[in-house]
């Protein structure tokens, strides 16, 4: 008999960061085997007639919504059954080799399964899950035939891990996975904290901070109006923008657009609170980061959010686009640093127990050594 030597992980490009973090807890979780990174992007960078079929292909199926800004031009093009057909003949190409013990595949754009090959799922989202927000919008579906593909994810699939209950309970009752194969195992962060103390004076700078791309969906309009109000209360108090650069005409508001992951920490170094009232949110990881740095967090009820923000205990939820609501919370948090310390140090704890890599890697051992047909000379 042949031994299987590498363990297949599968991703499209190392943005989400996630990647990088998970290729490497299961490198430290299977020590025995080398993880091979199999990147879908590089796979097709260099089949230019594939891609030009599939950019046809994208247009058919989404051409319409893409002229209208329903729908992400770049979205679409990984999201048309040529090409989701296309990868799926690629990868069991590559897997044909028998020196895998078992594939793993990043978030649920593609079926990279091969036959007689256990195969291990982790995502952050279903397009279906769309429809479980207050707010629904259809436009976020893709097409018909796409969507009956990404079922095959899930059923082709020897296990499935997500990172949120939401998305944990989108896979079995939106598309009929029994709930023994879906484990819930979180995630980590992006950013390591450092021991470095807060510059935030003891939370009583009442500097609120956003950090976020997409300045609509992630509620920052809401959450100026909010401010608006808390300047009323507490007209010292500031707050910081990272990630995007909206037009905002709000006093002791700081834009400060795109950085450096890097350069990130120091924003939430010098934070009080933290707020991104997001309207919709497969996960939130700035959510983790901002736990890692001890900060209370401010944010709405949807998606994996209610996870991990604990109303009383180490932040508060409102409803999506209640201003009032999230004005409200703003102002008590600003006016109580020792509640912002607590609510800080709980969130701090609730990272270090459950959401670091090194714990989503023990999960993710413990779940796939119970699901393997376990034998001596795969794992000692």
């Amino acid at each position: 008999m042949i031994m299987a030597h590498k363990i297949a992980f599968i991703q499209k490009g190392t943005v989400p960061l996630a990647s990088v973090h998970v290729a490497r807890v299961l490198q430290a979780n299977f020590p025995q085997y080398e993880v091979e990174i199999i990147d879908i992007k590089e796979l097709l960078a260099h089949r230019k007639e594939m891609a030009l079929i599939n950019m046809a292909y994208t247009v058919k199926e989404y051409g319409p919504e893409i002229l209208a800004g329903k729908k992400n031009a770049k979205e679409g093009y990984f999201r048309t059954p040529y090409l989701f057909h296309q990868i799926k003949r690629l990868m069991t190409d590559k897997l044909a080799d028998s020196d895998y013990v078992f594939s793993f595949q990043m978030q649920s754009l593609y079926d990279a399964s091969a036959d007689r090959l256990p195969h291990f799922v982790y995502t952050d989202h279903t397009n279906l899950a769309n429809l479980r927000y207050p707010f629904q919008d259809r436009s976020r579906l893709f097409s018909q035939p796409w969507l009956q593909l990404e079922r095959t994810i899930y059923q082709n699939a020897t296990h499935i891990f997500t990172r949120s209950r939401h998305v944990t309970n989108s896979i079995v009752e939106q598309y009929g996975c029994h709930p023994d194969k879906v484990t819930c195992v979180f995630a980590g962060s992006n950013l390591q904290a450092d021991a470095n103390p807060l510059e935030n004076d003891g939370y009583s700078n009442k500097n609120i901070l956003f950090v976020g791309v997409d300045w609509e969906r992630k509620g920052g309009p809401e959450l100026v109006r909010a401010f608006q109000q808390v300047l009323q209360v507490h007209p010292d108090a500031r707050l910081t923008i990272v990630g995007c650069t909206p037009q905002v005409d709000v006093p002791h508001c700081e834009v400060v657009g795109r950085l450096p992951l890097a350069q990130v920490k120091e924003y939430y170094r010098r934070a009080s609170v933290f707020c991104l009232p997001t309207k919709l949110e497969p996960f939130g990881i700035v959510f983790i980061e901002a736990f890692s740095y001890k900060l209370p967090v401010v944010a709405a009820r949807v998606g994996a959010i209610p996870d991990f923000v604990i109303p009383g205990v180490n932040g508060y939820l409102i409803e999506p686009s209640d201003v009032n609501h999230l004005a409200q919370r703003l102002i008590e948090l600003l006016a109580d640093p020792v509640k912002c310390q607590a609510f800080g140090e709980q969130g701090f704890h609730l990272v270090q127990e459950n959401y670091n890599w090194e714990a989503v890697g023990q999960r993710m051992k413990e779940q796939i050594l119970a699901t393997l047909p376990v034998k001596s000379q795969f794992f000692a």
